[in-house]
């Protein structure tokens, strides 16, 4: 490869998490950074999400924590409810040290992108962020790839790095069709905002199990609004990805005949929802990270499912590690993302675990079932078994030790 004396010029497609973490840092190196976002605005609200471990030590480095301080949710733990519409067991992030299903730290999605945004603004350097485009075609050779976008626009790029969603598109036109690399694991998620409902305790995450779905209403930054959080049962369907009115039919089926609690409120509140999220639970597993210059992070390269609670950590790790690798060495590209897969492999294996063994161990179709489940739910939160519940299921990826890189300086590539 010949010697380019300029900066490395690197398109990431995603205006996520994963897609703006990795761009600030780039930017921070000095490299120069396109961003296409196939949504026309950055989406606000969304689903809670934590930091522990080794994304909370990834936030800190980046000088992510002011900002995530400001925004950071108030949750006291998960409050269980039984089929009459009582707590019967709760799991308190104090007791289970802030190492089960509620951290410590907890933010929504939107916020945590918006902070994001907020820094890669900041971060100077040479940036091209455009809102409603894509990429349409992907042609590449030794030194970098040619793309064309749906715009019309059309640029070359030294990499390309794939941060749109387990879905992606860019992972289909590098390396093949997502059915090559999805899993489906047994059901769906839904998550939308609704109004918080009268008798919700404040601060905590209340969740109900009934036959074949898990219902649950988290607490928002703003009192005044919930988010709604389904877990559904189901065979595979392809023809419910993009038909909203089938999606919300299946809900309506699968809680709808639910007496207590809070069902009717949610149902009524799904269908006015402007943010109403609904997908397939899919594992993603790539055989490489890297198709000659396109290479993928976050959701599009390493999904373990909403079920891991483990989506973010693995977007900021894989983002922080992507750059650093590429920081480090802009003159050998390959070489660069070679130790990037090799790197953060040992910590995607155990964040893409799935607690408790799947949605069949959490969730049962018969209301016998279901019972049964109540009943180890209720002996598991008890203070005997919580060193146990720890073990198995939470820290998993404590013991991963993050590489360390130099301070970002400006770099140039070949």
């Amino acid at each position: 490869m010949n010697t380019v004396s300029r900066p490395l010029h690197i398109l990431v497609s995603g205006g996520g998490i994963a897609g703006n973490a990795v761009a600030l840092q780039l930017l921070r190196a000095g490299v120069a950074v396109t961003v296409v976002e196939r949504a026309t605005a950055p989406r606000p609200g969304g689903q809670a999400v934590d930091l522990r471990g080794p994304s909370r030590e990834v936030a800190e480095r980046m000088g992510l924590m002011p900002g995530i301080a400001e925004y950071q949710l108030e949750e006291l733990g998960i409050s269980y409810i039984d089929h009459k519409g009582r707590n019967y067991a709760n799991m308190s992030m104090e007791h289970f040290e802030g190492k089960g299903p509620v951290a410590e730290i907890e933010i929504t999605r939107g916020d945590l992108n918006q902070i994001l945004l907020d820094a890669v603004a900041a971060a100077g350097g040479e940036l091209d962020y455009r809102y409603g485009d894509w990429i349409e075609s992907l042609t590449q050779d030794d030194t970098g790839v040619a793309v064309e976008f749906a715009s019309g626009r059309s640029g070359r790029f030294d990499l390309v790095v794939g941060a749109d969603g387990v879905h992606s598109a860019t992972r289909r036109l590098a390396f093949g069709p997502e059915e090559q690399f999805s899993t489906f694991l047994g059901g769906y998620a839904s998550f939308f905002t609704m109004p918080t409902p009268e008798r919700v305790t404040p601060g905590w995450f209340a969740m109900q199990l009934v036959p074949s779905a898990a219902v649950g209403l988290r607490p928002d930054r703003d009192p005044a609004t919930a988010k709604a959080i389904l877990t559904l049962l189901g065979e595979p369907d392809p023809a419910l990805r993009r038909d909203t009115a089938a999606q919300q039919r299946l809900i309506h089926e699968k809680i709808g005949s639910q007496p207590h609690w809070h069902a009717p409120a949610i149902l009524a509140a799904m269908t006015e929802a402007d943010d109403f999220y609904f997908d397939e639970l899919a594992r993603i597993d790539m055989p490489t990270l890297a198709a000659g210059r396109v290479t993928l992070v976050g959701d599009a390269g390493y999904c373990g499912s909403p079920m891991t609670g483990m989506g973010t950590a693995m977007a900021l790790v894989g983002a922080y590690i992507l750059a650093g690798e590429l920081a480090a060495d802009p003159g050998d590209v390959p070489a660069a993302l070679r130790r990037y897969e090799e790197k953060v492999t040992p910590f995607l294996d155990k964040a893409k675990e799935l607690p408790g063994g799947g949605i069949e161990m959490m969730l049962s179709p018969s209301d016998f079932g279901t019972s049964l489940r109540r009943t180890a739910n209720r002996i598991m939160m008890s203070k005997p078994m919580r060193p146990v519940m720890m073990k198995l299921f939470f820290g998993k990826t404590d013991e991963y030790e993050l590489p360390t890189y130099a301070a970002s300086t400006a770099v140039s590539g070949r």
